[in-house]
């Protein structure tokens, strides 16, 4: 009886956390090629490049929660930070996309990306919530669209498909900016990603609409019986993940300085199995703030990491991919244990 008792203890240490220990592992492994690589500033630089992607996962994660998913994030956020810049590019570079405009409050560029973002959720949310379509159907489309929508953009007259640069230094200081802490110099978009966890953690976990988003990813039937406004909440919720998609576009753009088609390629991936390395549950009803914050956190830190020690993109695809694959297994294998 003892022996079956840890056994089963055993089995259920590795369910839960065996995913941490493969990952663990890999960053030990980049620790260990390169010593070097931890640094003050490497760090910095790490969660600079997961402020953007914490912000998208925040809104994929939710919809996860609902027994969905989002395969347009990365897209969506690619438009809206294509957007955003051509509206905020610098006045005196000649090859501006609007040679006229002048130079606008960057509010104007940020509601814009938001906009977008907003118009994107809304469809993903009424086919899902309205005309019953599954979120990785709708999804799918919206992606398809959101990157034809890029390609139209930018590929037009009279500059062709050349990339958005040269950006207001408005722009670019307003996310590149550092605050001094002691000998760590923090870029503003850490904060900005700081600010809108605080937001999400009080919308998840204080508010109706939080309690209602996981009482109809845990089971809908049961929510719609007890009065909750099914329709209604998921719109809301894919629209809320539509504007986040639009601020980190935004901040995305400034970010790097200048965007393309292909800005957002692969962000959705990230964002999904980042979510899951998190703890959010694709059962339903199952997903913490500081769990999605931690998942893209490691995960940036070994795409950081495997670039640093220099092991080759196409390789990195394969470890991304794997680790896709072990998340999600891991995930389901605890749904079929809890049934």
């Amino acid at each position: 009886m003892e022996n079956t008792r840890k056994r089963m203890n055993l089995n259920d240490f590795l369910l839960n956390y065996s995913l941490y220990m493969v990952l663990g592992a890999l960053m030990l492994v980049v620790i260990i090629m390169e010593p070097s690589f931890i640094s003050l500033q490497n760090i910095t630089n790490i969660l600079g490049q997961a402020s953007t992607r914490i912000i998208m996962a925040l809104g994929a994660a939710g919809l996860i929660i609902l027994k969905g998913t989002d395969l347009s994030a990365g897209r969506i956020l690619g438009l809206c930070a294509v957007v955003a810049s051509s509206l905020a590019q610098s006045t005196s570079y000649a090859s501006r996309m609007y040679p006229d405009l002048p130079a606008l409050p960057l509010i104007l560029p940020l509601l814009a990306a938001i906009a977008v973002g907003m118009m994107f959720g809304a469809i993903n949310g009424f086919g899902v919530a309205k005309l019953k379509v599954h979120a990785f159907i709708i999804t799918l489309g919206t992606q398809l669209i959101a990157y034809g929508l890029s390609c139209i953009y930018i590929d037009r007259p009279p500059n062709g498909a050349q990339p958005i640069g040269s950006l207001d230094t408005r722009y670019t200081s307003l996310v590149r900016n550092t605050v001094d802490i002691g000998p760590v110099k923090l870029p503003y978009v850490i904060f900005y990603a700081a600010i809108i966890s605080v937001i999400m953690w009080f919308v998840w976990n204080k508010t109706k609409l939080g309690k209602n988003m996981y009482a109809i990813g845990g089971n809908t039937e049961a929510a719609e019986v007890s009065g909750v406004n099914i329709v209604k909440n998921i719109m809301i919720i894919f629209i809320i993940s539509g504007v986040l998609y639009g601020i980190a576009g935004f901040l995305e753009a400034a970010r790097i300085g200048s965007t393309t088609s292909n800005t957002g390629l692969n962000y959705d991936l990230d964002a999904i199995s980042a979510s899951v390395i998190g703890g959010v549950s694709f059962s339903g009803g199952v997903g913490t703030i500081p769990g999605v914050i931690m998942g893209v956190v490691i995960l940036q830190f070994i795409n950081y990491g495997l670039t640093f020690v220099g092991v080759s993109p196409y390789l990195q695809y394969i470890i991304k991919g794997l680790i896709i694959i072990l998340a999600v297994s891991i995930d389901v294998r605890k749904y079929i244990v809890k049934k």
